[in-house]
This record gives C-alpha cells, sequence and structure tokens, in this order.
C-alpha cells in the first residue's frame, strides 16, 4: 500500500509511525469510496421521478441514519484513541533532553526561514527586537558572551545524521509552517510562542540523493520540464557527473544522441511552508542537509571561521 499511494523517501526514524497512519486512513476511505458510489447508484434507481410521480412528504420512517452515524462516531473515536492520540504521544510529544539532542532554533519571517545554531559552548545568545537589520535578522546580540560564538543562516538547515533534533520554532510576524516532507515533519509556527518539535534523521545528504535518482526519457521532439535543474547521475560524453541539467544541456545531450538521463535533485531535501503566509509564498523554502558526525562538524567549524 505505501508503494500505491506513492509516498515519498521516509528519511527519519519515526517517520514509518506517519506513514502507517497514512495507509491505516486510506483502507476504509477506499472502501467507502465503493460503498457511497454503490448507494449513490441506489438512490438514484430507488428514488427516480418514474417510480414516485408524487412527492413522499413524510420523509425517513426509520432510525438507519442514526445508527449510521453513530456507528461513524464510534470509528472514528476507535483512530483517534486507539491511533492517533498513542502515535502523537511516543512520537511528537516524547521530546528529548537538550543535553542530549542537537539543539536549533528556527525562525520564520516573511519570507525565509532564519537559523540559529549555539557555538562552541553550547549556550544561545540573546535576541532583542531592537537589534534587528537587515543584516541580522534575528536581532542576535553579539556582544552577548554567550551569543559572540552563535552560528545563523538563511535558508539553509544543516543537522548531523543519528542524532535527535530539538527545533525551537517561532515566528517574526504571521502564522508560518515548518515542514519537512522527507522527514515527516510539520508543525505551525505561531507569532509570540516558541513551540518545540523533535525528529531523527537516518540518511545522509548523500544517500537521500542515491535513493532519489529516476530516469527520464529525453525524446527527440521534447524535453521534460521536471529533468531542468536536475543533475547529472552518470556521464553522458562532455556532461560529467553531477552537471547541472540546464534546457542548454539538456538540448546538447540530445542533439549527441542520448535517449535517456540518470538524474536527481541536488537538494531532495527542503523546509517548505504549508500556510499562505503572503504574495511571496513560494519562496518560503530552506535547504536541508543531512551530514555525517565528521561532516558536520567540519561545517560548523567552516561556519565558526567567518565569525574570525
Amino acid at each position: 500500500m505505501h508503494d500505491f499511494l506513492q509516498l515519498p523517501i521516509d528519511a527519519s526514524s519515526q517517520g514509518f509511525h506517519v506513514d502507517d497512519m497514512i495507509v491505516l486512513m486510506h483502507w476504509p476511505v477506499f472502501f467507502l469510496f465503493f460503498i457511497w458510489a454503490a448507494y449513490f447508484l441506489y438512490t438514484l434507481f430507488r428514488f427516480k421521478a418514474s417510480r414516485h410521480p408524487k412527492a413522499d412528504t413524510v420523509g425517513i420512517r426509520t432510525h438507519a441514519s442514526s445508527y449510521l452515524e453513530v456507528a461513524v462516531v464510534v470509528f472514528e473515536a476507535v483512530v483517534l484513541i486507539g491511533f492517533a492520540i498513542p502515535i502523537w504521544s511516543d512520537v511528537v510529544i516524547a521530546y528529548p533532553s537538550e543535553s542530549e539532542a542537537t539543539v536549533v532554533h528556527v525562525i520564520g519571517e516573511q519570507f525565509a526561514w532564519n537559523v540559529h545554531y549555539p557555538g562552541p559552548d553550547g549556550k544561545f545568545g540573546r535576541r532583542e527586537i531592537s537589534l534587528v537589520t537587515a543584516e541580522n535578522p534575528i536581532g542576535l546580540d553579539r556582544e552577548d558572551s554567550a551569543g559572540v560564538d552563535d552560528i545563523t543562516t538563511i535558508n539553509q538547515l544543516t543537522l548531523p545524521v543519528n542524532t535527535d533534533i530539538l527545533v525551537y520554532l517561532s515566528s517574526k510576524d504571521v502564522i508560518h509552517s515548518f515542514g519537512i516532507p522527507l522527514l515527516r515533519v510539520k508543525q505551525d509556527v505561531i507569532p509570540g510562542q516558541r513551540i518545540p518539535i523533535w525528529f531523527r534523521a537516518t540518511m545522509t545528504q548523500k544517500e537521500v540523493q542515491d535513493r532519489s535518482i529516476e530516469t527520464f526519457s529525453l525524446s527527440e521532439e521534447t524535453i521534460p520540464t521536471t529533468l531542468i535543474n536536475r543533475i547529472a547521475c552518470a556521464d553522458y560524453g562532455d556532461v560529467t557527473k553531477g552537471t547541472l541539467l540546464t534546457e542548454e544541456v539538456l538540448q546538447s545531450m540530445k542533439a549527441s544522441g542520448v535517449r535517456e538521463v540518470l538524474a536527481v535533485h541536488e537538494t531532495p531535501m527542503e523546509v517548505a511552508c504549508a500556510q499562505l503566509c503572503g504574495l511571496g509564498h513560494y519562496r518560503m523554502r530552506a535547504t536541508v542537509t543531512i551530514l555525517n558526525s565528521e561532516d558536520y562538524q567540519a561545517w560548523l567549524d567552516e561556519e565558526a571561521s567567518y565569525l574570525e
């Protein structure tokens, strides 16, 4: 059923719970579709005008509909109490302690995701509204002893693999929605609140890319629009592996006789906002990069070197 629904790659430790819930909900809906379709056809035949030239002003004479409504309520209660609430409690609410997790602050605004990492001291510096500028969008006080070594990025969330990630979400303006589909993470970001959410990635950026490779047919007539702006996963003559596939590059490949292309998104994982947060909502995206522990530490060291 997972393959039938074509769910995206699950790159998180708790994602299978979400997928199982989606599958669980689709089975009864699948059968209800046929039941309601059959009932619809029955009513069309049973109550057609030729069989009832005179309208019935009395209406329903049984309690069948009431029993059906009670059955629906019981079914929904079973799903909610027996499945949804326990999964929510085990997966979402059981936050790891900050001492055992990588803690990150994410601040949403129209139209960007600001990411705040603690420095080597493990402490977050003070943020102040009066310090917010174009160069300092989160208002980080660099004169605060805890904030001198803090790292900030915009629309770039870099995290270690196989580590509990604890993210504190907040917003500078309107309601946003922090969602990473491949990690099965989604949480509304409410102005005036600091909302925690946690997850654990089980695949690095490279592993996700390897699982996301697709084969595209490059016909003589057209170039698939979904292939543009992906990267090549093999060598095609002058086009080497890792080349960004622009329309010009694809035209040259087609001219040289290439008919099938292995390609993948360079950044297959991203943060997307699921709230219509303004006219620039389409720009409310951030790249998510998952690295192994050594590469993640190297990235932190590189970012820290810029502060010097």
